[in-house]
């Protein structure tokens, strides 16, 4: 393997450039925030971290966003394409690496569009008016006088200059400036197309597309004897039996991490289950009473924080009722259907690691704390992974695979998870419980709202080493640190806590437990998904009580314009009415802004209960989504169907199962997942252009509409509300056969 390039070393093989790689101070990061450049200028003020024109005129594009299946790598070159008037063909993208692309953090939040399509769009358009006028300074023309075409600068009367030919022997290193000259949307002509996307074809061909796929030239593969339980510790193991087995190369113990390296990976699986078989642990009761979930959270120790406190001192409608529910959330896996891969590779000192993680920055700087190694002599390298949207298996993977590299230098050591340690040692989406209470005018409107949730941390994301499974399991751990509430405008367990709809008195706590009974990080949409269920369900019992169409009823306390839109466009996409359905159907509506910030998404759907086996499944669904300016919307329409997929299997199937000791849901069996038989018959998405808007990120705006529409269909189907997530067949049975209450 080739040793790390350095940046300088890099730039200097690399021919022409536009722009040039460098590290920027920490002063300068400073200085380029209070600016207010747009994006992830913000952080990364310089050009030449954005982009590259080399000698035969292709374009190279960085972004330290990473493609967890949301699209952005063809979103991204769709938007260079376009500022930078070249063909998407001729861009090269590169993903983050420690090594060659800015740090842009986590890939999170639904934030890649806003932060990184931002910054490349605004370098590029910034880049191009560079080229222009160079061309101009040339020829002795004014700048208005050319233009940018087809990856060259022309002139009025036929003269082109290509753009290698403009920067062919010089570097410029400019600074971002607050603000580029944009194109015109009417002259668009890639952004606001859907593209193919180009991380499709190795996908479904069989081509190396994910990180479980990379083949380096003597690949050792290691495997990791998981504890039996949370607090198993390990007591005693008797490793030469398994030092002597075919192909294996080292047993690895320190404290109770264990693992083995072997030369296959069959050799590896092998030694593993043998080595696990004879180790011996001593185990510990820890785990919570997993029957009555809900009254454990609520009887943790609980820090109090106040999200909302609005209230109107002017005279309200007199109440004429008051509505409570609380609704509750299990712990739920990511269940990646890949199971959590990575490879390492320790040479001259210098450590390797190709990880499926969402911040190759946060994990850098985990794992070089971990193995004790200055963090410039740690590289993280992006490769997709066959599922993620949160915070998995993924990082914990790449600090295994470090570990096993330290302990076999010179050789890249690939470690990949089995399925039932996924299932019972990634960190999970917390479990939930919310409350409810608002009055009713005689009117039919809302005059006060109370909310109040129970839940753990959101994100245990690497940063310090201590939020690496592995490094905890060693002989001298690293422990993680204690969890602390935050209330930030993007919120965490209490995102989307607060409605956006226009409630006269308004007040949302979020009960912040410290304690965390299962180890917990980010599930897509974080505290999004529960909250908007739990709100935009209570929305439709409060609609029950006030006699009121659902959909009339939220447009009636909607101000937003734009929310109102999506609103109507969604019903009169889906045609709703008031009009009964055949027995055992229902429809149901939600809404949400993610984030109160983001994308805009509305959705109704029409669902059928099955009376003997109680199966709750989608026929059909319709949604309305306004995520501002529009680069891809094929894309966005793949990430609303997605999530809502997603979203229906969350809510009708999976649940996190224990005892008092271990986790029992460790395969397909014990955590079910929707599978194609539940797939809706059909899923319309109907995006609605916003030219000239700022982006809006989308990959997170349908999952709590979806639970929502889903649990309103139900009661509209059945006439019984269902409160407690997951709604399987079980639960419909038990809430359809129960008396009236």
């Amino acid at each position: 393997m080739k040793p790390l390039v350095s940046r300088r070393g890099f730039l200097q093989a690399s021919g022409a450039l536009v722009v040039s790689f460098s590290l920027l101070s920490r002063t300068f990061e400073t200085d380029a925030a209070e600016t207010g450049l747009p994006g992830s200028l913000r952080t990364t003020p310089n050009l030449d971290a954005w982009l590259r024109i080399d000698a035969d005129g292709g374009v190279t594009v960085f972004t330290g966003k990473v493609e967890i299946g949301q699209g952005v790598k063809t979103a991204l070159i769709q938007i260079a394409a376009e500022e930078l008037e070249v063909l998407p063909m001729n861009i090269q993208l590169v993903t983050a690496d420690t090594a060659r692309t800015p740090n842009e953090g986590y890939t999170a939040g639904s934030h890649s569009m806003q932060d990184s399509g931002t910054a490349i769009r605004n370098a590029a358009a910034q880049a191009r008016e560079i080229l222009i006028a160079e061309a101009a300074r040339r020829w002795l023309l004014e700048p208005s006088q050319l233009k940018a075409r087809s990856g060259q600068v022309v002139s009025e009367n036929g003269h082109a200059l290509k753009y290698a030919e403009l920067v062919s022997g010089q570097t410029l290193h400019v600074t971002a400036q607050p603000q580029s000259k944009l194109k015109d949307p009417h002259n668009f002509a890639v952004m606001g197309t859907s593209m193919k996307r180009i991380d499709i074809p190795a996908k479904v061909t069989g081509g190396a597309a994910y990180v479980h796929d990379l083949r380096l030239p003597n690949m050792a593969h290691g495997r990791v004897v998981r504890p039996p339980s949370p607090a198993a510790q390990l007591i005693d193991v008797d490793t030469a039996i398994v030092e002597r087995m075919p192909g294996v190369l080292k047993v690895v113990r320190d404290g109770r991490f264990l693992a083995v390296i072997a030369e296959g990976e069959w050799q590896a699986v092998q030694a593993m289950r043998k080595l696990g078989s004879l180790a011996r642990w001593r185990e510990q009761a820890t785990l919570p009473a997993a029957r009555d979930l809900s009254a454990v959270l609520q009887s943790l120790k609980a820090e109090d924080a106040v999200v909302a406190d609005e209230k109107i001192t002017a005279s309200v409608a007199r109440p004429a009722r008051t509505v409570e529910a609380t609704y509750t959330r299990p712990y739920q896996c990511h269940a990646s259907v890949g199971p959590s891969c990575a490879v390492a590779h320790l040479e001259n000192g210098s450590l390797t690691v190709w990880t499926h993680t969402q911040g190759v920055y946060p994990d850098r700087a985990a794992i070089a704390e971990m193995v004790k190694l200055p963090q410039d002599k740690v590289r993280c390298i992006h490769m997709e992974g066959a599922g993620c949207y949160g915070h998995n298996g993924a990082d914990d993977a790449a600090a295994d695979a470090a570990l096993l590299a330290r302990a076999l230098p010179g050789r890249p050591v690939r470690v990949q998870w089995m399925r039932e340690h996924e299932h019972a040692w990634e960190p999970y989406g917390p479990a939930m419980v919310t409350k409810v209470r608002a009055t009713l005018s005689e009117t039919g409107t809302v005059g006060s709202w109370n909310y109040e949730l129970w839940s753990n941390t959101h994100t245990t994301r690497p940063g310090p080493a201590g939020n690496l499974l592995a490094a905890q399991h060693l002989a001298t751990p690293f422990m993680p640190a204690a969890p602390t509430v935050r209330i930030a405008p993007e919120g965490s367990g209490d995102r989307n806590a607060v409605p956006l709809y226009a409630f006269p008195n308004e007040h949302v706590v979020w009960h912040f437990l410290r304690d965390m009974p299962l180890r917990v990080s980010a599930l897509r949409a974080l505290g999004a998904y529960m909250n908007v269920f739990s709100i935009e369900s209570f929305m439709d019992e409060l609609a029950t009580a006030a006699a009121v169409d659902p959909v009339d009823f939220r447009l009636k306390h909607l101000q937003d314009p734009r929310a109102r839109e999506v609103v109507a466009m969604a019903a009169q996409r889906f045609g709703w009415s008031s009009k009964a359905l055949p027995v055992n159907r229902g429809r149901g509506f939600a809404f949400a802004r993610y984030k109160n910030l983001a994308a805009y998404c509305a959705l109704a759907v029409e669902v059928q209960v099955e009376p003997d086996s109680c199966r709750v499944r989608m026929r059909r669904a319709v949604a309305a989504v306004d995520s501002g300016e529009v680069v891809n919307p094929d894309g966005i329409r793949n990430q609303i169907e997605g999530g809502i997929l997603q979203s229906m299997s969350w809510t009708l199937f999976e649940a996190v199962t224990f005892d008092d000791t271990r986790i029992t849901s460790i395969d397909w069996s014990t955590y079910p997942i929707l599978r194609f038989p539940s797939v809706p018959d059909s899923v319309d998405v109907h995006v609605i252009a916003r030219p000239g808007e700022p982006f809006l990120g989308t990959g997170e705006a349908a999952q709590g509409p979806a639970a929502a529409a889903v649990a309103n269909a139900i009661a509209n189907a059945t006439g019984k509300r269902l409160r407690d997530l997951p709604f399987t067949r079980e639960r419909v049975r038990t809430a359809v056969t129960s008396a009236p209450t």
